[in-house]
Formats: C-alpha cells, sequence, structure tokens
C-alpha cells in the first residue's frame, strides 16, 4: 500500500501535467466545439482511457522496448502519423459531404469519437515513455510489488484525465450552441479546422525522437 506522502505529491503533480497544453487537450476542446458536448466527454473518455493500456505496458516493462528500440519507436510513431492523417483526410471529406450522409452519421457516433481518443493515445510513443518515466518516481519496492503500485498510479492518474478532460469537453461543447446562435456557420469551417489540427498533430510527432 502505498504511503499518504507519496499522494500527496503525485495527485498535485499530476493535475499539473495534465492541465498543461497539450495536443491531447487542443484535439478534445476541438471536438466539443464542433460537435457539442457529448462529442468531447466521448473523447475525453477515449484519451483518458488510452492511458490504462500505457499504465499496464509500463507496469509489465512492456515501454522499455520503445526506449532502447529505435526500430519499434519509429513503427508505433509513424503509424500515429499515418492514422492522424487518415482522420484530417477524413475531417476534410466530411465537411463536402451534405448534412445526413453517411459521413454525417459517421461523425455523430459517439463510439468512433471514443475510439478516436484512444488510438491517439496509444499510438503516441512518446506518453509510453512517460509513463514509463513519471510512475516509477513514485514506487517504493519496499512498499510491496512494483508493478501493482505503478498499475495503482496509473489507475489514479487516469482518473484525474478523465475528470479534467471531461470538464474541459464540457465546457468547450457548451460554446457550440453560443456560436451557433451568433450566426457562426460550423460546418465547413471546422471541417477544415480538425484537418488542420489532425496535421500539424501528424506532423508533431513525425518529428518526435526518442
Amino acid at each position: 500500500m502505498l504511503e499518504a506522502q507519496v499522494w500527496w505529491v503525485f495527485v498535485p503533480a499530476s493535475l499539473a501535467l495534465i492541465i498543461a497544453p497539450g495536443p491531447d487537450l487542443v484535439f478534445l476542446l476541438a471536438q466539443g466545439v464542433r460537435r457539442g458536448r457529448s462529442a468531447g466527454l466521448a473523447t475525453a473518455f477515449g484519451l483518458a482511457s488510452g492511458n490504462l493500456v500505457h499504465t499496464l505496458g509500463a507496469a509489465l516493462g512492456v515501454s522499455v522496448i520503445f526506449r532502447t528500440s529505435a526500430l519499434a519507436f519509429t513503427l508505433l510513431k509513424f503509424a500515429g502519423v499515418l492514422y492522424l492523417l487518415y482522420l484530417a483526410w477524413h475531417a476534410l471529406r466530411s465537411g463536402a459531404t451534405p448534412p445526413g450522409g453517411a459521413a454525417s452519421l459517421q461523425e455523430r457516433s459517439l463510439g468512433t469519437l471514443f475510439r478516436r481518443g484512444v488510438l491517439m493515445n496509444v499510438l503516441n510513443p512518446k506518453v509510453a515513455l512517460f509513463f514509463l518515466a513519471f510512475l516509477p518516481q513514485f514506487a517504493h519496492p519496499e512498499l510491496g510489488p512494483v508493478g501493482l503500485q505503478m498499475l495503482l498510479l496509473g489507475g489514479v492518474f487516469t482518473l484525474l484525465v478523465m475528470a479534467v478532460f471531461s470538464a474541459a469537453g464540457w465546457f468547450a461543447g457548451v460554446l457550440r450552441p453560443w456560436l451557433s446562435r451568433r450566426g457562426v456557420s460550423l460546418r465547413r469551417l471546422s471541417a477544415w479546422l480538425m484537418a488542420g489540427i489532425y496535421s500539424a498533430l501528424a506532423l508533431r510527432l513525425a518529428l518526435v525522437t526518442r
């Protein structure tokens, strides 16, 4: 069992890292503004759930592979880049599809947004390395199995991400009707905005090094 003083350090440090602006938060806010509160929440849950995969990987030592193997790191990185570029292309296509079309129906699927959030998180090798570097700092061998401690820490971190991101997604969704009431046409504009965000995230990930 982790001692109380560990949590007094771990929770504030985690919140500071979560609140700091990053690609995940930008993506989440854009989804909420474009598609509403439910979409923001679904995206938040997806991004947060991806952390569970990284937590398990760090606890099992799988993340060490990405730290020590340049090939594994590069393969995962470019898988993420290709996925983000696919999302950019899909966003542009959906902006050109009349409302009510097949692409529009897929856009409104909360399950699709959840899966996108999970994949964006899981396919980022930097997140895997972050968990490998961050969680062990708060695990102490004298308190029990380190793997179990890291699972517990990662679970708490994921809950904190879910709370913060859910609040951000909900707030972003509130802006959508506000913009609509002022006559702002969101469909085509948001399609180009999302395509730009996906492309920028893909470029950023492509430039990441170990």
